[in-house]
């Protein structure tokens, strides 16, 4: 045996099989390696240790249990298999000198832009400090504005250009000769803050045709070596963005949707404003339900059992009778355990009350509601060009809405094959539930309110239907593509009749005196709807997950960060 077989025979083998991984696997008999080329690489350099793979030998001569599982690669398939290896050993040579000399060359020229440095120009006009958004009304002056390295492209050593981002806008800022020699331009990352001077001038080639022709600029704070990429990118899982939420919403399309979110708030604010609502403020620490029990975050408040909110409705109700209608716009919880692309465990809830109204007029305000905030949206320039980057196809809904009753829906699931699981059909009585409903709407493929469901399947405050006992006064508002994102009701104003309907739901009514002695001190037919932002959302901008509508989604297995 020649010196070089003894020391290949005594290194640790290396196996290699057909059902192995290159990404995964460590060269151990449990954990094979996929090619011989990559054992080659893990082994790194000659003499390579002993390669084994999988065994080929006659079913007819051997049991399964008399089987050799490894043998030795073939020396000729080492031979062929070596002068790839071999050809990868000097590319890689080749990369790693290139490398060091790159490496050397940068850290010279970094030693040497410590030397240079920049000063303002004191002749030049006074910079106006303004922000990216005003940059048309300032073109051919000199302005100063503060923000974040969005992109970063340097050409050469004398040129480079950055993509500025303040929250209001972009701009593209220009950068030469010196001002992008400095020791702080050649460590610049994306993601730094950093304030630019110059002078806006017309570009056919820059966002919005105008670029800063810079003069001076100043680092503020940089940011990691690789920027943001350094932590995410485009191909990045969904846990791994959503943990990086925070970078995430410096993104453009994030940064969007909150932007639209801004200006759907507004417009909901201005139509309870023109439709004399008045904007309360309501309690989310709670000690009484609204929905449901089994949907309640509890939690303990100073030894006492108390919940976060499912809705606002009952404290809407109670200043009717000083604030007439009324409205909020709150954070809402439901303990769901619901893993699903609409649902959230904590959501904004635009919910209102009205008074003195009958049914039918409910059923026209919450019309009324969602055709009008489309309307200030779309007349919003920002708005309307946010919806139609997203939702080019988008076409605002008009009224009237398609009014359905509960037990036509119930037919026309049966007579469109819409199913259960088990392959049964839904019958009246029975809860009709997200995908069904979804299937059913997504059809119909425009708005439905969904009126007057069964009693059993509502909650306890939802009056019963004078022409059909079994009923009550209820809706759901369903949209194409997420299903409900409204449910509504006339409310319970009988005292004895809202007492029964505590006692069917098994509530004790002694906890709810405040609520219920709107009852007893001049009551009054109302009734009220609450609708989910982030499924409006949804809906507005056709995405696919209700996730990408919130600022920092709650579901669950989610609360961070």
């Amino acid at each position: 045996m020649t010196t070089e077989e003894e020391i290949c025979t005594k290194m640790a083998a290396l196996y290699i099989s057909e059902h192995g991984d290159d990404s995964v696997g460590d060269g151990s008999q449990s954990k094979p390696l996929k090619t011989l080329l990559e054992a080659m690489r893990r082994a790194k350099t000659e003499p390579f240790p002993p390669f084994y793979t999988d065994s080929i030998t006659d079913d007819n001569e051997k049991s399964n249990e008399q089987k050799e599982k490894w043998t030795l690669v073939s020396q000729s398939q080492i031979k062929k298999v070596k002068k790839i290896w071999t050809r990868d050993q000097y590319k890689n040579k080749d990369k790693n000198e290139k490398k060091e000399t790159d490496d050397q060359e940068r850290q010279k020229r970094l030693e040497e832009s410590k030397a240079i440095h920049i000063e303002q120009d004191m002749s030049l006009p006074v910079a106006e400090r303004i922000k990216i958004k005003a940059v048309n009304s300032m073109q051919n002056k000199r302005v100063r504005i503060s923000g974040w390295v969005h992109r970063l492209r340097r050409q050469g050593k004398s040129l480079m250009f950055i993509i500025l981002r303040d929250g209001s806008g972009f701009l593209q800022c220009v950068l030469s000769d010196q001002l992008c020699q400095t020791y702080d331009a050649l460590i610049l990352q994306t993601e730094a803050s950093v304030t630019v001077y110059g002078t806006l001038l017309a570009c056919d080639k820059a966002i919005g045709g105008i670029e800063l022709k810079c003069d001076y600029w100043e680092l503020i704070g940089n940011a990691p070596p690789g920027g943001i990429d350094h932590v995410l990118n485009e191909e990045s899982q969904v846990d791994v963005q959503l943990d990086q939420r925070h970078l995430m919403l410096r993104g453009e399309n994030l940064s969007k949707i909150m932007t639209f979110r801004a200006i759907l708030l507004r417009a909901f604010r201005d139509h309870y404003q023109s439709r004399n609502h008045t904007e309360i403020t309501p309690p989310t620490m709670v000690q009484s339900q609204v929905e449901g029990g089994s949907t309640l975050f509890k939690f303990d408040y100073f030894g006492e059992e108390a919940y976060l909110t499912q809705s606002s409705q009952l404290y809407l109700e109670t200043v009717l009778s000083s604030l007439g209608d009324a409205y909020c716009i709150a954070q809402s919880y439901r303990a769901e355990a619901s893993r699903t692309r609409r649902h959230l465990s904590e959501y904004t809830h635009v919910e209102a009350e009205r008074v003195f109204i009958t049914f039918d007029e409910l059923l026209d305000s919450i019309e009324d509601l969602i055709v009008d905030v489309i309307e200030r949206v779309m007349a919003d320039p920002t708005g309307k060009e946010l919806l139609l980057f997203f939702n080019p196809d988008f076409k605002p809904p008009k009224k009237p809405f398609k009014r359905m009753n509960y037990s036509d829906a119930i037919e026309y699931l049966k007579a469109n094959d819409i199913r259960k699981d088990d392959g049964t059909f839904y019958e009246f009585g029975e809860d009709i539930p997200e995908m069904p409903e979804r299937r059913m709407t997504d059809k119909i493929n425009e708005p439905i309110m969904l009126c007057r469901f069964p009693a059993e399947i509502k909650s306890f405050y939802m009056p019963r239907c004078k022409e059909d006992n079994r009923l009550t006064e209820s809706v759901d508002v369903l949209l194409p593509g997420v299903g409900e994102i409204v449910g509504g009701s006339m409310r319970i104003w009988n005292y004895d009749e809202l007492i029964q309907g505590f006692k069917r739901e098994q509530i004790n009514p002694e906890k709810y005196y405040w609520y219920t002695d709107q009852r007893l001190f001049g009551t009054a037919p109302h009734g009220g709807y609450g609708l989910g932002l982030e499924r409006f959302i949804t809906y507005l901008l056709n995405r696919y997950h209700i996730r990408d509508a919130t600022l920092y989604p709650r579901y669950i297995s989610r609360c961070t960060p």
